[in-house]
């Protein structure tokens, strides 16, 4: 779930979070196999090291390769006006917005498919271990685990966008413990169709929203459905989020166009989430193939085939992009915005 620009909060029922699932048959842990290419790359912000995976055809391999960016930095060649000129393109609803800011300092660019946090090619989360406790089996234990969660994307999430130039902050988690909550987006009723919550610097999760009797000891699946959820965190940090609403609100948010781009947004996060679980996967840490298998089974029960709506996308292309961001571990490769409308439908 993800919240539209400040002062423009449609109703709850609108906009899903994280679609859960009903109970569906267990799913088959394929066979991994992964093998590992060393290349170093430099890049314009400063040096990348990379050690490239290439992954089987259809296998669950997480990303195996180091993404090591450095933190001194050259300055960059982009044009940067010192007051916000904003223009727009309403012939499409995948059409960039684009907004000029002030060089001092990192700051949102308000942009889509030419977002510079796609722009390197190379670029993408440091592997790194990931501790989180035992799985969150009560109100307590649920609390402990996305805390830990939460500090490991922080550091991820946190060293790229640095080494970007983009801004970072941490989000706020909040543990609703009542059938309800209030945001500035609203009030949200805690339900099967809330798992997790984002809005406005704030990340909700409602233990209630878990279905841990459904899913039990499975940690990859609410690691991935929390990591999709601070994917959003990042949209709306980098001025992707903004962007995007500007394009649905201008197309209406039930319109086709507006829908396409609900689709994009959504998907981009679920890049992100897979970005994450395969940079930390088998590095140590809690998070071990067994915990990233769960998640990359999970991700086809998901999507608008399961929730009965049109903003998220098919569980086919919910899965593929999880998987894609999973893989590859390259934000270049999770931009959605300049994909074809048939990878998000």
């Amino acid at each position: 779930m993800s919240q539209p620009p400040y002062g423009q909060w449609p109703p709850h029922q609108q906009w899903g979070p994280y679609p859960l699932r009903p109970p569906v048959k267990k799913y088959n842990t394929p066979l991994i196999v992964a093998v590992t290419l060393a290349t170093v790359v430099l890049v314009s912000l400063g040096v990348v090291i990379v050690v490239l995976a290439v992954p089987p055809s259809g296998g669950s391999s997480a990303a195996a390769y180091d993404t090591s960016i450095s933190t001194t930095t050259e300055a960059t060649s982009t044009t940067r006006s010192s007051r916000a000129s904003t223009t727009r393109s309403t012939s499409s609803s995948s059409s960039a917005t684009t907004t000029t800011v002030t060089a001092g300092g990192p700051h949102k660019v308000i942009t889509l498919e030419d977002h510079p946090l796609m722009a390197n090619p190379n670029a993408g989360l440091s592997n790194a271990p990931c501790s989180v406790p035992g799985w969150p089996s009560s109100p307590a234990a649920s609390e402990a685990f996305f805390t830990a969660a939460a500090q490991c994307l922080d550091a991820r999430w946190g060293e790229l966008l640095e080494a970007l130039d983009l801004p970072f902050h941490a989000p706020q988690l909040e543990f609703p413990t009542g059938s309800s909550f209030t945001t500035d987006c609203g009030t949200i009723d805690v339900g099967l169709a809330t798992a997790a919550y984002y809005c406005k610097d704030h990340l909700y999760v409602p233990y209630k929203g878990l279905q841990t009797d459904q899913y039990g000891n499975q940690p990859g699946v609410y690691l991935a459905l929390f990591a999709h959820e601070y994917g959003h965190h990042v949209q709306d940090l980098v001025g992707l989020m903004d962007a995007a609403w500007q394009v649905i609100d201008a197309d209406g948010q039930n319109s086709a166009g507006g829908l396409d781009m609900s689709r994009r947004k959504e998907l981009q996060a679920q890049c992100f989430s897979g970005m994450f679980l395969g940079s930390t996967a088998n590095h140590g840490g809690t998070v071990t193939q067994k915990v990233f298998d769960a998640a990359w089974n999970d991700q086809e029960t998901r999507g608008d085939n399961t929730s009965g709506s049109h903003d998220h996308g098919t569980n086919a292309h919910y899965a593929a992009w999880w998987r894609k961001g999973a893989q590859s571990d390259r934000i270049a490769q999770c931009n959605t915005f300049s994909a074809s409308s048939s990878e998000v439908s």
